[in-house]
């Protein structure tokens, strides 16, 4: 006998509908085959799956059982088809019959006793299953809220196989997850650091409200322990919120990898990302045999940290010019190509020199003006060029170390934050972005007009720093977040000047 169970498959972070047919026959040898461009821990199902069903009060006769995986020309990854193969047996063996009513995909992995564990992807599945009008899904019980975020679908939870027989087959109702999404956000989407906690640093905590508003890249230049990395952490809560839309495609990201924790159905803040500098190129971009999700695509919609920037491999940090200008990440290989998406915030950390205390008030720098400029060269012209803002970040005084009056909360600056990246939203609605460090040139013409003393401004800066047309751009989106917290329509001097001094690497003629 035939049947046919819905499932889904994954490939890369986006799912995709797939038949499960299982045929059984009678035959001197039994064996199942499974057909459809299986990879092998497909293919290692029909062992688990057998001692499933042995192990959960089932015995199947002896016969030669054929599993196709349908289109055949899509490759099928991963454990998740288990549960309907399993399922599909049982029926065309006439174990069961399905008597409810609606389509439902089914996906699981089974354990040897028949117990469902849980699988990678279920928030991509779902939100396919509800592309494609199925009704609900079947789901291991550890991945019921993660496939409940997505609404308009019956998510049934089953902890193990005969749950799944006894639903299927009407006799156990089974009650769909009811996940509250307001609640959900509302708990996780808190931070447990705030802006308030950083003594000082008034200029640094300045550009990070720009680079925050503009959705602008900064690199922070200091000496060992002046608060860079303790500035790049609570960026993120000054940012607006997580939007429902931003939640769920980045929690496809974790969800696909695998890196989703088992109390996380839904990421509610922002990403915060920082590989150490010995991360391989695959492991920053994205790649490797089996292709995976990099650390910038794990960042999405948040912050990629980089500390001890000239530290990093030459060849990751010259992978990262092209994710950074278009907001994606394209890993090809000889029959296929995957797209992941990477629109991060990028914010990086260095030493001024080797040793770290070039130009410090109190300390000498042992470096030479050689060491120096080779510490500096690792990092390449046209990298710099991508970075919007450039920063020094002094030591801290004393004086403000002991003082007992706490900095502005996150709260405060979020809120002006928020304010000028609602002017960006209205002035980019027809567009494909909504912040200013995403303009191309025929935007930058259109909303950064200059007076003619701005014009000067930035001619005298062309000349004497010897700024890239790059830059030139960089400088007016800056420009131009500066006066949208402020609520100015047009671009005035003292923005151009404020934009120019967060040039920091061209000041330094590094």
């Amino acid at each position: 006998m035939l049947s046919k169970k819905q499932s889904m498959g994954v490939f890369g972070i986006d799912a995709f509908p797939v038949e499960v047919e299982v045929y059984a026959s009678k035959a001197f040898k039994p064996k199942m085959t499974l057909v459809g461009l299986p990879d092998a821990s497909v293919k290692e199902s029909s062992d688990r799956v057998e001692a499933a069903l042995q192990n959960s009060g089932f015995n199947p006769p002896s016969v030669a059982v054929t599993v196709n995986l349908a289109p055949a020309d899509r490759k099928k990854e991963g454990p998740v088809f288990e549960l309907p193969i399993a399922l599909g047996l049982l029926e065309a063996l006439e174990v069961f019959t399905v008597d409810i009513p609606g389509r439902y995909a089914i996906v699981g992995e089974l354990a040897l006793d028949g117990r469902l564990r849980r699988i990678n992807g279920t928030l991509s599945m779902a939100l396919c299953c509800r592309e494609n009008g199925y009704d609900g899904m079947v789901v291991p019980e550890e991945n019921a809220p993660e496939a409940g975020v997505v609404g308009e679908l019956d998510i049934i939870p089953v902890r193990h196989l005969t749950e799944a027989v006894d639903f299927l087959s009407g006799r156990k109702p089974i009650r769909p997850v009811d996940i509250d999404l307001d609640a959900l956000l509302q708990k996780a989407g808190r931070y447990g650091i705030d802006f308030s906690e950083v003594r000082g640093q008034e200029h640094a905590k300045r550009a990070l409200e720009i680079a925050a508003a503009g959705g602008h890249n900064v690199l922070m230049t200091g000496p060992p322990g002046a608060g860079k990395s303790m500035l790049a952490r609570r960026l993120c809560t000054i940012l607006p919120g997580l939007g429902f839309e931003e939640s769920l495609e980045t929690t496809r990201i974790y969800s696909a990898s695998g890196m989703l924790g088992r109390n996380v159905p839904l990421l509610a803040v922002r990403p915060f990302r920082s590989p150490h500098h010995t991360i391989s190129d695959a492991g920053l971009v994205g790649g490797g045999s089996n292709p995976k999700p990099g650390e910038i695509s794990l960042a999405h919609h948040g912050i990629l940290f980089l500390d001890e920037l000239p530290e990093f491999r030459r060849p990751a940090l010259e992978a990262l010019r092209q994710p950074v200008e278009n907001g994606e990440a394209t890993i090809s290989r000889a029959n296929f190509a995957i797209t992941y998406p990477a629109q991060f915030m990028l914010v990086a950390a260095m030493n001024p020199c080797r040793c770290g205390y070039l130009g410090h008030p109190r300390r000498e720098c042992k470096c030479s003006q050689y060491q120096i400029a080779r510490y500096r060269s690792r990092i390449s012209g046209p990298l710099l060029d991508r970075i919007d803002i450039q920063m020094n970040v002094p030591p801290v005084e004393y004086r403000e170390l002991a003082s007992k009056r706490g900095g502005e909360p996150s709260e405060d600056i979020r809120r002006r934050v928020e304010s000028a990246r609602e002017l960006q939203t209205m002035r980019f609605e027809k567009n494909s972005f909504f912040i200013n460090s995403r303009m191309e040139t025929r935007h930058i013409r259109k909303h950064c007009l200059l007076e003619d003393e701005c014009r000067s401004l930035l001619r005298q800066a062309m000349d004497q720093i010897g700024l890239s047309a790059r830059t030139y751009d960089k400088i007016l989106k800056v420009s131009r977040t500066i006066a949208d917290l402020e609520g100015a329509e047009t671009i005035k001097p003292y923005h151009i000047t404020e934009a120019i001094s967060y040039r920091s690497f061209d000041r330094d003629g590094a």
